[in-house]
């Protein structure tokens, strides 16, 4: 009996070493098959209600046009096509999440983060310079080809920028149906209501005129 105690203690022990390692990197796991989101209903959960089995249909499962690029005429000639539960119901529970990821010459997916997912990347055509930042400061950063694939670690602010001749695409999976996403500069430039300007004037060290330029130029995207 004494040895018994002493095994179920220790197994205790070893989980509580590894808790941080596991079981909190993505969404929780699911309590039964399918939880199709109902986006009817009224009720507020961390996720959404399963919508009652007998009005499920398998269009809850699919998501058509991922096929169809998307439109980069606009101020960083870059769109992301987001395929997360909002757009695929068949989703909430699950943990997972897909994206559509299209740069025009010179497009940019501006430093951000995702504060609820770690995201794989793969490049389907071009040439993308991307990295990320680590919270003591280190920048791991490379140039990746058709047929790459890069891991972006969950909450850390990344990046990719096409720095290819010609249009670049790329794919990205990730181990959350809502993910998140935080753009630095406009979190903090274009925020409702607006953060204090002399925040950004001593978060920045900067002046005014470049506080209000900065502002501006966010308004007007």
């Amino acid at each position: 009996m004494e040895m018994a105690k002493r095994i179920v203690l220790l197994a205790i022990l070893i989980r509580a070493a590894l808790s941080p390692l596991i079981a909190f990197a993505n969404d929780p796991s699911p309590l039964q098959d399918i939880c199709v989101a109902d986006f009817a209903s009224s009720v507020k959960v961390n996720g959404y209600v399963c919508k009652a089995l007998d009005a499920v249909t398998v269009d809850d499962f699919i998501y058509h046009g991922l096929h169809i690029p998307g439109d980069t005429n606009n101020g960083n000639r870059q769109r992301t096509t987001q395929v997360f539960v909002n757009a695929l119901p068949g989703l909430n529970t699950l943990g997972a999440g897909f994206a559509r990821l299209d740069f025009a010459v010179g497009g940019i997916n501006v430093p951000h983060t995702h504060p609820r997912a770690t995201e794989v990347f793969l490049v389907w055509e071009g040439a993308l310079y991307m990295g990320f930042v680590t919270t003591d400061r280190r920048l791991f950063v490379t140039t990746l080809y058709k047929g790459d694939v890069f891991v972006f670690p969950r909450g850390l602010v990344h990046f990719q920028i096409n720095v290819g001749n010609g249009p670049a695409l790329a794919f990205a999976g990730f181990n959350s149906q809502s993910p998140g996403l935080l753009q630095i500069a406009p979190t903090l430039f274009n925020s409702t209501p607006p953060i204090d300007d002399s925040v950004l004037r001593s978060g920045f060290r900067v002046d005014q005129a470049t506080v209000d330029q900065i502002r501006a130029n966010f308004r007007t995207a």
